[in-house]
């Protein structure tokens, strides 16, 4: 089974990228959504969190992330105690989930992450593509996507790892263009998800 790890900052087309390999029957793993299930129903991470962090999990059993995100936006070694915490519970949920793609005969699964690189989530993956776009073209896409201003799509853009960063740490650079169509896009990313299968 071949296992590709797939990053890049928000707004440059991870999703049409990632469409394209639904349509070559890939399993596709999104290491947030583990993050998130794992928060629920994982009782070891709850308690690795609770021990770092406090009483960061509601009355309703859920993760308060205002809460937890407060305390780690303000200090880096607990940022970074986080990121050592949940980067463990997710690389192992994400073996699992491998496991069973392969067993059922799959031959090609994916790793959506935006830290792939920075989790060690890379180490799982026979290659990596950083999906990329130009960055005004990513505030635009953030703006309408998530209903956000222009100031605050910035914000998010400039907390995250640039383009050269991607560019240098990936092995495939797939770059979404301004002229691009999400149809042409798409055709261009399933053409190198064939190259690297084949």
């Amino acid at each position: 089974m071949k296992v590709i790890g797939i990053t890049g900052g928000t707004g440059a087309g991870k999703t049409t990228a990632l469409g394209a390999l639904k349509a070559m029957n890939s399993l596709i793993i999104d290491a947030d959504a583990v993050y998130h299930d794992l928060t629920i129903h994982n009782e070891g991470l709850r308690r690795d969190l609770e021990t770092r962090f406090g009483s960061v999990y509601g009355s309703d059993g859920t993760l308060d992330r205002k809460k937890l995100g407060e305390i780690v936006f303000q200090n880096e070694n607990a940022l970074l105690d986080l990121n050592k915490i949940t980067h463990k519970y997710v690389g192992e949920e994400v073996d699992r989930l491998l496991a069973i793609a392969k067993a059922e005969g799959k031959e090609v699964a994916a790793i959506d992450a935006i830290a792939l690189l920075e989790s060690g989530l890379d180490a799982k993956c026979d290659c990596t593509v950083a999906v990329t776009a130009p960055e005004e073209l990513r505030v635009k896409r953030i703006m309408v996507r998530e209903g956000i201003s222009e100031e605050y799509a910035r914000m998010r853009i400039a907390a995250q790892k640039d383009e050269s960063y991607f560019r240098a740490h990936c092995d495939y650079v797939l770059h979404n263009m301004e002229e691009d169509t999400p149809e042409i896009f798409s055709a261009r990313a399933l053409e190198l998800f064939r190259k690297i299968v084949d």
